[in-house]
């Protein structure tokens, strides 16, 4: 019995779970028939505005053409009108001097007849008859104001709903990464003239090869373009590959997305490795901000979290993802920080081959400020500049304003206006380390230096703070000028 029962109410739960399927699928087709009433509604709203906009330029077309006719028609009959009268005049005046020459010829006055007759001879030569042209001025010929629309009937006879667009073929070789920049272009498989725009969307990745179905990253929407290329400025390429894909649309209906493609995007990425940094500076991935009293407050925070484990960092945080092989905490932890007057911080990411570009905004009331690169054995107490282990550029604003490019404890003055962003180009192969103003890309100095171990890129600050942009490629106008061994440009050899 208590199986029958259970049989029994598997059946009912059954059927309740169909009853619930059904009920939401009658729910889904009265919702689709009401879409359906609106939607056909509206289609046929806009085809009797577009037919409406159709009558309503063909009737001004036609207004014109009337117009044009009844001109054209007006200007004819005032030259014809103004022909005939005249020609009626010459003919009056003709038939009276016909009527006058019978009367002279007729007259019995010998003695007054030469004076007549020289009279008569007088008034022909000057009769309007012999000065009228008798050729029409304009013709009545009015077929250049005929109108074929032969070719316009046919057209309209072959209106048709429209179709829906192809989809659109990236052209690979066409498309360009550069300067943090990337120029799409596209092409139709066939001509399409009723597209009106195109829709590109582009997300960030960190995987080669075709878009995966399921990415951490949205895709970013660029509507509106009416071209088949389109060029995304100002970038930052803190992921390896960039997917793209292209629609087009018409005033109706969008087509299929086109085949996605992958494009490398390289880059230099790098966080600043809190790890490494000095107690008075307060670190935030990219960002530092001097803090006179942080060296207090750490120390506090480091005896409440004694024996807790490793604090979170740049390089340890789980928002980090998997950790590029290159990337490292540089080994400094806890009492090897940057100490002493070495307020100093290290980026987490080694150079060790290529060439890579970053740039640094600096807060110009810091009283100090230094950027360059350094190895990982720099020392905790040691200085930017001051060793054979680091090169940088120094801005003092304390005391005396002094504007310098340092190494191994020499200095060069810089003869040139202290910029607020400066941008620093590394080629570790070819040994060089150049400073540029970042906003005008003027040289500011570069060291030539045979690079004997991986460098790590090395900040300082004093009573100030500064901010770093990364995953920036190497500018188009910095590879010109170090191809062109800018006459601007010094080595360490001149540092005194």
């Amino acid at each position: 019995m208590e199986d029958q029962r259970e049989a029994l109410r598997k059946i009912i739960t059954t059927l309740a779970v169909k009853n619930e399927e059904i009920q939401s699928f009658i729910y889904s087709l009265k919702q689709m028939l009401l879409n359906m009433e609106a939607n056909s509604a509206k289609v046929q709203e806009d085809l009797e505005a577009e037919f409406q906009s159709l009558f309503s330029l063909l009737e001004e077309l036609k207004e014109g053409m009337l117009m044009k006719i009844k001109q054209d028609r007006a200007s004819r009959t005032y030259e014809l009108q103004n022909q005939l009268a005249a020609c009626t005049r010459a003919l009056e005046s003709s038939e009276e001097l016909l009527e006058t020459a019978n009367q002279t010829l007729q007259a019995t006055d010998r003695a007054d007849f030469p004076q007549a007759a020289k009279q008569l001879k007088d008034g022909v030569t000057m009769a309007p008859a012999f000065r009228l042209s008798l050729k029409a001025k304009v013709s009545d010929n009015m077929s250049h104001l005929m109108v074929d629309f032969a070719q316009e009937r046919r057209m309209l006879q072959a209106l048709k709903f429209l179709p829906v667009p192809s989809a659109p073929e990236i052209d690979l070789a066409e498309s360009l990464v550069a300067d943090n920049c990337v120029t799409l272009v596209w092409r139709m498989p066939e001509e399409d003239s009723k597209i009106d725009h195109y829709v590109l969307e582009y997300r960030r990745t960190n995987f080669e090869g075709p878009p995966r179905l399921k990415e951490d990253q949205p895709w970013m929407v660029v509507e509106g373009i009416r071209q088949t290329e389109y060029t995304l400025t100002g970038l930052k390429f803190d992921m390896k590959y960039m997917n793209f894909r292209v629609k087009a649309c018409n005033k109706a209906v969008a087509g299929e997305f086109s085949e996605p493609v992958t494009l490398e995007t390289p880059a230099f990425m790098f966080r600043l490795d809190a790890s490494t940094s000095h107690q008075n500076l307060r670190v935030d991935e990219l960002s530092v901000e001097w803090d006179a009293m942080g060296g207090k407050v750490q120390d506090i925070k480091a005896r409440e979290k004694d024996g807790k484990g490793r604090t979170a960092s740049p390089v340890n945080s789980p928002a980090r993802g998997t950790p590029s092989p290159k990337r490292t905490s540089s080994g400094r932890g806890g009492r090897d920080r940057f100490t002493a007057e070495s307020y100093t911080v290290l980026g987490d990411t080694l150079i060790d081959g290529g060439e890579h570009y970053w740039e640094v905004h600096y807060e110009p009331d810091s009283k100090a400020f230094g950027v360059g690169v350094a190895y990982r054995s720099l020392g905790r107490f040691e200085q930017l500049g001051k060793t054979a282990a680091s090169w940088c550029l120094h801005i003092n604003n304390w005391l005396q304003v002094s504007f310098t490019a340092k190494h191994a404890n020499k200095a060069k003055v810089l003869d040139a206006p202290v910029p607020d962003c400066l941008g620093v180009h590394c080629d570790f192969h070819q040994g060089l380390l150049s400073f540029y103003n970042a906003r005008t890309k003027q040289l500011l100095h570069t060291f030539k230096a045979k690079f004997t171990q991986p460098l790590l890129p090395a900040f300082t600050v004093w009573c100030g703070s500064f901010q770093v942009t990364t995953g920036l490629q190497v500018p188009s106008s910095v590879r010109c000028l170090q191809k062109r061994g800018s006459a601007t440009s010094s080595s360490n050899t001149s540092l005194t």
